[in-house]
């Protein structure tokens, strides 16, 4: 007889039948009221579905992990065989089972095949599903792995799909499209979370936003490479499935030998987009470097200087950026080797003493006295040909024997899963950590795996990607005041198992506030606002040259972990004033910014986005009206701002920005000069009305009870 098991939290129920061998998610939505054995019952797909000519005599279950051996349709969560091709299709039974209230895990084998499947379910007080599965070689041979996927039941409801595109510079571009008939896929081979393909894709009702309608969302917590999968069976069932892609030769099960998924992280909510990236952010927060404190904002010297890194002008600079409210000091690519420029130098990490004779010491004395932590700029899994290391250790490259290395910014991988590598770079990291006060590291990774074999002749982005983890880990547990950023020329690792390690993520190399708009709202619907690194560019900027106001640039960067990439020694006293009144208003904010809740809103027209954050209670809200282009109607429609506290009484006011609100209109609504008071009930039936903006203007609004 089929087993059903309930666990639940946060306003979600997940049913799983369990006695089939693999467990199979029956529900995955609603809070259930009744979860005895007898309700339970009508969720049993054998019992409830019918059988139809022209399928097998029973319908399969869609399980956690489909098997081509049970018949099932859906494509198999386990791929794999023994030398000969033999035991690909793999069959299992159920062995045990352990439950409680929030989780459930369960074992099942195939004594044909000799393996071994543990999964575990687990739905916490974040709202977020938790599945991973582990499969052990149980048997006497080798057993090829060539995947293991998780896969999550969809509602026949979800008729939407919403997945990212983008690239260097213009990430988590946001791509909704229709979810009708047979299946939609994303592959990554890039052996990272990459710009073009992060690993996370949402089901959706047709018409659901960001405060209506069910949703349903998946993502791969994992910073190597990725496949995913989003199918409508002939049956009409509807799945997604997520797992780590894998190279041939990859994953070798010797006897005894176990691979676990990387973890899935899924989200539902019957109330929009917008609460099911809060169970997102909580599971975020909930990991164990989650940032507890302020985040300083810093000055990045990437932009100011790039590689001319002189010390007195960094001094001068350092000066500078204290006199605006700047609070962290990161000194960028250039300060090490023979590192000056990006032909050479990468990977002989001691400081060079060509730029500074004296060491760092001056330059961190400085800093630290002037009352502002000291950060850096490492690329530990890389090497330029034309470095010490490489000249000594060509072998400790990912590359492929026999074929002329591919490079990629004039650089090769450095293949930390060689012990020796591994132990050099990590020794000259702890040793930088050590002999000088660091309190941030920016660690970053400019390019993709090509071919590159491991030091058993296999492909080595799995293996790369763990080492990656363990080094971030060790360093960790030597130097635990050290924050870590994860960098990948921009937001190219971006994802929560990189965030169970590090503070901060870089969302994108591009500061061009137009272009950050759309890549920061991307981000925002899978990681919460105080990981998130925004920073404030010069007027013009380096990567689109288009020239934007700051106060465009300041609102942008408000909302997120803040920074300033600027040479404000280039800057006019009058900008610097500017800069340092915002900084002053995030500062203002920063606990509401970096506690609360992020919230969008979904406007009509296209012309403009509205986003913001609420805080736990909903007695204050800080929010961004943004005219990207011109739109069709010469008067925006009203902006409703729903999920506050309807009987609440709110003061509606405008946050002064330097630049002020600019606009071709005669007049504006009144609440940019003088405050208005609405009930949170009239704020999402009626809102308000929106100034008219030009095109690359933004406004900033702040809601408090009275």
């Amino acid at each position: 007889m089929p087993q059903l098991v309930h666990i639940g939290a946060a306003g979600c129920s997940v049913v799983v039948e369990v006695s089939s061998g693999v467990p199979c998610i029956a529900h995955w939505g609603a809070q259930l009221s009744d979860v005895s054995p007898s309700s339970l019952a009508a969720f049993d797909p054998v019992h409830t579905r019918p059988n139809v000519y022209g399928a097998l005599d029973r319908e399969v279950p869609l399980s956690l992990l489909p098997s081509h051996g049970d018949g099932s349709a859906a494509r198999p969560g386990i791929g794999g065989h023994r030398p000969g091709g033999r035991h690909w299709a793999p069959r299992f039974s159920f062995d045990s089972l352990a439950a409680t209230p929030t989780q459930v895990t369960t074992t099942a084998i195939d004594r044909v095949a000799e393996l071994r499947l543990v999964t575990v379910l687990s739905l916490g007080e974040t709202g977020a599903l938790l599945a991973r599965a582990t499969l052990t070689n149980t048997g006497t041979t080798r057993y090829l792995l060539t995947g293991l996927s998780i896969t999550l039941p969809i509602s026949s409801s979800a008729t939407e799909l919403i997945t990212y595109s983008g690239r260097w510079a213009r990430e988590f571009q946001i791509d909704r499209k229709p979810w009708a008939v047979g299946a939609f896929t994303s592959e990554n081979r890039s052996g990272r979370t990459s710009h073009e393909h992060p690993p996370i894709i949402w089901a959706l009702e047709q018409g659901a936003g960001e405060w209506h309608g069910q949703v349903w969302a998946a993502h791969l917590a994992w910073s190597g490479n990725h496949a995913m999968l989003a199918e409508v069976l002939p049956d009409g069932r509807r799945y997604l499935q997520l797992g780590e892609l894998l190279h041939p030769g990859e994953i070798c099960l010797e006897p005894g030998d176990s691979y676990s998924t990387p973890e899935v992280v899924g989200a539902w909510s019957g109330s929009g987009i917008t609460s099911a990236s809060w169970c997102f952010h909580r599971h975020v927060r909930s990991l164990g470097h989650a940032a507890s404190t302020p985040r300083p904002v810093l000055l990045n010297t990437w932009e100011a200087v790039y590689f001319d890194h002189d010390v007195e002008r960094l001094k001068t600079l350092a000066e500078a950026a204290h006199a605006v409210g700047v609070e962290r000091f990161v000194l960028d690519d250039g300060w090490f080797g023979s590192r000056r420029d990006d032909k050479r130098g990468l990977g002989d990490w001691v400081v060079s003493a060509d730029v500074y004779p004296d060491g760092l010491g001056p330059l961190i004395a400085l800093v630290r006295n002037l009352s502002m932590e000291f950060g850096i700029w490492v690329e530990p899994e890389m090497v330029n040909p034309d470095s010490d290391l490489f000249r000594s250790h060509p072998e400790w490259v990912l590359v492929e024997p026999g074929y002329q290395p591919i490079l990629g910014r004039n650089q090769l991988v450095l293949n930390l899963a060689h012990p020796d590598a591994y132990s050099h770079t990590f020794g000259q990291l702890d040793a930088l950590l050590r002999d000088n006060e660091i309190s941030y590291v920016k660690w970053d990774m400019n390019r993709n795996h090509v071919h590159g074999s491991g030091i058993d002749g296999a492909a080595g982005t799995h293996a790369q990607t763990l080492a990656v983890y363990k080094m971030i880990d060790a360093l960790r547990a030597k130097h635990p005041s050290v924050e870590i950023e994860s960098c990948a020329s921009g937001g190219g690792r971006v994802d929560h198992e990189i965030l169970r390690r590090t503070e901060r993520v870089w969302t994108s190399d591009c500061n061009d506030p137009l272009e950050r708009q759309t890549i920061q709202r991307g981000a925002s619907m899978f990681i919460p606002a105080e990981v998130m690194g925004f920073h404030i560019g010069p007027a013009r900027s380096h990567t689109t040259g288009r020239r934007h106001d700051i106060g465009f640039r300041g609102i942008t960067a408000l909302f997120g972990h803040l920074g300033v990439e600027w040479n404000i020694l280039r800057a006019t006293s009058a900008e610097r004033e500017q800069l340092a009144e915002i900084i002053a208003v995030h500062k203002k904010f920063r606990p509401l910014l970096h506690g609360g809740e992020t919230v969008r809103f979904d406007l009509a027209c296209t012309a403009a986005l509205a986003h913001g954050v609420y805080s736990i209670d909903r007695t204050e809200a800080l929010l961004s009206y943004a005219q990207l282009r011109t739109a069709t109607n010469l008067v925006p429609e009203m902006w409703r701002i729903p999920g506050l506290q309807a009987r609440r009484v709110y003061v509606v006011e405008c946050v002064p920005i330097p630049g002020g609100v600019s606009g071709a209109t005669r007049t504006q609504p009144s609440w940019l000069t003088t405050p208005i008071r609405l009930t949170g009930e009239q704020l999402a039936v009626i809102g308000i009305q929106p100034p008219v903006l030009h095109p690359e203007t933004a406004v900033l609004v702040h809601l408090h009870t009275q």
